[in-house]
């Protein structure tokens, strides 16, 4: 399996190498002895293909399972930071990886087709999990994190204003309503338009609205040059400039909570490996991924780096 693996693989990443200008992020990563929560797992004997996206929180948690898999005896292959949410279905779908972290609003909306979320998490994950398990994918019981798009404001501004939730703007005067937000959010089914008339606030006139890309809201919003800036909820520039994400209290943004997501093969022979994951997804929550996040997209740390001693400090390993 191993053998023909790796030359599926290698036509995979040459396409993705040769058609989008990046690669996967292989190459050394650690390994330790396991402890804690999953002392007790062995994979010896095992090949895992661990794939991930190619944004941060995706790198971190991808090196997280590379180097638990191989802390646990697993003969593992690194396919971290691989461009492209579809790119990675593919290569989940056709058994090139075996692992990867997926969000079910990404997998019920992107890969299954369908227009409406579910507004329960459970039931979210629930109907996600039964439909994948038909393209032989099984999903790992979801963390509380949830990186869906939400909307943010500076603490300063909050403070002033007295809001910390998404109905409270219904309440403002038009005035203190502008927004920075990107071309894709203010354009999908779950974006803009529909967020305001969900929360029953008034439309934003073209001067109430800027239009900027998706990294550049974050320091619009702290710099004041919009009231409300739109974000995803895990991001880690969120906390580095101090800027606050607001409660979706009457539910409209899709879940996007985070899971481990096993192929069908893996799963049947070494069922274990979902005891690597579970102990992770009980841990892991926004904030702690949004202070992960902000080492690697502010302190400028290596992923691998910020994955490692997070598992040696959350006592899933001991440093050899």
């Amino acid at each position: 399996m191993r053998k023909l693996k790796a030359l599926t693989v290698s036509v995979l990443a040459t396409g993705l190498i040769t058609g989008c200008g990046l690669g996967t992020a292989g190459g050394y990563v650690r390994s330790g002895e396991l402890a804690g929560p999953v002392a007790d797992v062995n994979l010896e004997g095992a090949s895992i293909a661990v794939g991930s996206k190619d944004f941060t929180e995706q790198a971190i948690l991808g090196k997280m399972m590379v180097i638990l898999a191989q802390s646990a005896g697993a003969d593992t292959q690194d396919l971290t930071n691989v461009p492209g949410s579809q790119s990675v279905r593919q290569a989940m779908l056709q058994g090139i990886m075996d692992f990867q972290w997926e969000y079910t609003g990404t997998a019920w909306i992107t890969y299954l087709g369908n227009v409406d979320p579910i507004v329960d998490d459970q039931e979210q994950f629930d109907a996600v999990q039964d439909a994948d398990a038909e393209f032989g994918l099984h999903w790992v019981q979801p963390s509380a994190v949830n990186n869906t798009y939400a909307m943010m404001m500076t603490r300063e501004r909050s403070e002033e204003l007295g809001v910390t939730a998404m109905s409270d703007l219904a309440e403002l005067d038009e005035s203190d309503l502008t927004y920075c937000i990107a071309a894709e959010f203010a354009s999908r089914n779950d974006g803009f338009e529909p967020m305001l008339e969900h929360y029953d606030i008034p439309p934003a006139s073209p001067d109430q609205r800027r239009m900027m890309d998706q990294g550049a809201t974050f320091q619009a919003t702290a710099n004041g040059e919009c009231a409300f800036g739109q974000t995803t909820a895990t991001d880690g520039r969120i906390p580095a400039l101090d800027l606050v994400v607001l409660e979706d209290d009457l539910a409209y943004f899709p879940k996007y909570n985070l899971s481990g997501v096993i192929g069908e093969e893996l799963y049947e022979l070494y069922p274990q490996v979902e005891d690597l994951v579970i102990p992770l997804t009980e841990r892991l929550d926004n904030e702690t991924m949004a202070e992960l996040n902000a080492r690697v997209d502010v302190d400028g740390e290596e992923p691998g780096d910020v994955a490692w001693d997070f598992l040696v400090q959350e006592g899933y390993l001991i440093d050899e």
